[in-house]
């Protein structure tokens, strides 16, 4: 070859200011210029012409914020297993585990006993603090998708409704108690810090010091067996669920426009759980369980049929309208969850905020063929048909 011209060792070196997006490796135009294929005018058209070519990149995936349900802590190999399973469905992806102590005992203890309205304070405290969930297009504020795993999902809807500056895009719940429950979970054997908790609860879910000290009492509710109204007691004294469901006579319209600006609510039900009583909560339902005999679907008014969805005291009808509001059941009883199942809603529902969603990747400006490809051999992988329970 001969000399080199002064002006292609310049090029050259200019390539290194074209975005990575447009040309990620630069040894096929170096390639060019070495074997003189290219007159400069001619390349630099050519380098116009890839510097304004669309980014093939994929946007960064949401951060994802997970809260563990009741008798689990936050630093627990279960729960952790979700949130690296989150990163293989969509790689790049920041989880963030809901703690109320860094202790992870402290933090299972704290899912039985705390105000529940001071521990969603701490969590949004929390949570600015991470830089990783800061969103660059809002000032000091956040946009993330959510999961919550039993009473997590109702304590992550309060969260989205009282934490200013918090944006969610996707709220996915499993087997939470979105309506309340009316009935304590039996506890296990040897499990003395549960029963604790129920034994300050019986006879006394009503009184300032439980509903200010018992995490599950906070859920409770109660109704008038005729009407199917919430009780006055609830409606008097619940520390929680009666504000974040704005059961009450005055109604936070800030809530209700917090709800509605979610892209997805997916509420799903385990067909068999006998640990959230009604099951049915996890859907906005409403259950008249006073009758021991009563059938499967007997006494059951869906959320649909409810006064608070006619009315949209909590945004729910508004959601519902443009199509963000998804009702999903999955088999065996309380948090008994199959991965595939879990991977499956991190594809459809979490993943980078773009306009084009593909087979298992998600991509800016169209996709590829190999995507479906990818994506089946990750449903095929062997370990996603092992349940895993996350209480």
């Amino acid at each position: 070859m001969g000399s080199r011209d002064p002006a292609l060792s310049e090029l050259e070196a200019s390539t290194d200011t074209v975005s990575s997006n447009t040309c990620s490796d630069n040894s096929f135009i170096k390639y060019l210029i070495d074997m003189n294929l290219f007159k400069l005018p001619t390349l630099l058209s050519f380098l116009a012409f890839v510097a304004a070519l669309p980014a093939d990149v994929p946007s960064k995936p949401l951060p994802l914020i997970i809260w563990h349900g009741l008798g689990d802590k936050y630093d627990a190999e279960g729960l952790k297993t979700t949130g690296i399973l989150a990163k293989k469905v969509h790689p790049g992806t920041h989880v963030y585990y809901v703690r109320l102590d860094e202790n992870g005992n402290s933090d299972r203890t704290a899912s039985f006993f705390g105000n529940v309205t001071e521990q969603i304070e701490q969590v949004c405290q929390d949570i600015k603090q991470d830089p990783r969930l800061l969103a660059p297009q809002l000032e000091d504020g956040l946009r993330v998708d959510a999961l919550g795993f039993s009473q997590g999902g109702q304590f992550l809807r309060g969260l989205l409704e009282r934490c200013d500056g918090l944006s969610v895009r996707s709220l996915i719940t499993f087997g939470s108690q979105h309506n309340g429950i009316n009935e304590f979970q039996t506890c296990g054997p040897y499990d003395l810090v549960c029963k604790g908790a129920v034994a300050l609860v019986k006879g006394n879910a009503w009184t300032d010091t439980v509903q200010n000290r018992v995490v599950p009492a906070q859920y409770y509710r109660t109704i008038n067996t005729t009407t199917l109204a919430p009780s006055a007691d609830y409606l008097g004294h619940s520390n929680l669920l009666a504000d974040i469901n704005n059961e009450r006579v005055l109604k936070n319209k800030h809530y209700s426009a917090k709800i509605a600006s979610l892209e997805n609510f997916v509420m799903y039900m385990f067909d068999e759980d006998e640990t959230v009583i009604p099951k049915e909560s996890g859907w906005f339902a409403e259950v008249n369980s006073t009758d021991p005999d009563r059938k499967e679907d007997e006494g059951i008014i869906p959320l649909r049929n409810r006064t608070m969805y006619k009315e949209d005291w909590l945004g729910l009808r508004k959601l519902d309208e443009k199509g963000g509001l998804v009702f999903k059941t999955t088999p065996g009883p309380h948090m008994s969850l199959k991965q595939h199942v879990l991977a499956n809603a991190y594809r459809e529902y979490f993943g980078p905020e773009t306009n084009q969603k593909t087979n298992g990747l998600i991509r800016q400006g169209g996709g590829f063929d190999g995507e479906a490809v990818v994506w089946k051999q990750f449903q095929d992988w062997d370990a996603f048909d092992e349940p895993k329970v996350y209480l």
